[in-house]
């Protein structure tokens, strides 16, 4: 805040990291499964007779191990620039009991390895990156032709007096003590600001998306739905 320079991801204790893991668990446990990815339509569907996964800045792996155990018959990759994260998302999936369907590897967003995943996944995180435009070029390179990019972000709306409520507020916090500072410190357009469905669109339109609508929307998240 003092000089402008951000704070990156990696640069936080690691209480941030789980604490982060914590605040995002009742949702993804009471809605990622139930209420998100039905919101998507039939593609979901053949994951219950396999395919694979890709959990972009997976972090510590939580909804990684959701998807795997919602879905025995797919493979999930766990993707994370955090080298911390990646290890705790691994010993996570051990725990479970799904570490034979669950892989993890640290890399950045937009240097993902592999490609034709039926379901890739940005859990609130692609206006945390320095580049979410590379991040979301990257996406649409390793979907498959038939498959889907699945965007959860914060609930915002598209001006700042939409975001002028008790929610807003909170997450209005929560850019400026991290979200922002994470995507300013990589030299990012700092989108953590409360970015609306307008403004995340037009980075998935920008990446070659042809298609891209909002499925859901809940208290505290707006899905987007984005094909080839």
């Amino acid at each position: 805040m003092r000089d402008g320079h951000g704070l990156g991801w990696g640069d936080h204790h690691d209480d941030f990291h789980r604490g982060v893991e914590r605040f995002f668990a009742p949702s993804h446990e009471s809605l990622l499964v139930n209420t998100w990815l039905p919101a998507l339509g039939t593609p979901i569907e053949k994951l219950a007779y396999g395919g694979t996964i890709a959990d972009v800045g997976c972090g510590r792996g939580a909804a990684s191990v959701l998807l795997a155990k919602a879905f025995p018959l797919a493979c999930v990759h766990g993707f994370d620039l955090h080298g911390p994260s990646v290890e705790g998302a691994r010993a996570l999936a051990n725990d479970a009991g799904v570490g034979d369907r669950c892989t993890f590897t640290e890399v950045s967003a937009d240097d993902i390895p592999g490609g034709g995943f039926d379901l890739v996944c940005l859990l609130d995180c692609l206006h945390d990156m320095a580049d979410p435009f590379a991040a979301a070029r990257r996406a649409r390179q390793i979907v498959a032709p038939d498959g889907v990019v699945m965007v959860v972000e914060p609930i915002a709306g598209d001006t700042l007096e939409d975001n002028l409520h008790p929610v807003g507020r909170l997450l209005y916090s929560a850019s400026t003590l991290a979200c922002t500072p994470c995507s300013i410190d990589g030299g990012g357009p700092g989108l953590g600001a409360q970015a609306g469905p307008a403004t995340m669109t037009e980075v998935l339109r920008s990446a070659g998306f042809g298609h891209v609508r909002t499925a859901t929307t809940t208290t505290f998240n707006y899905v987007l739905d984005a094909r080839p």
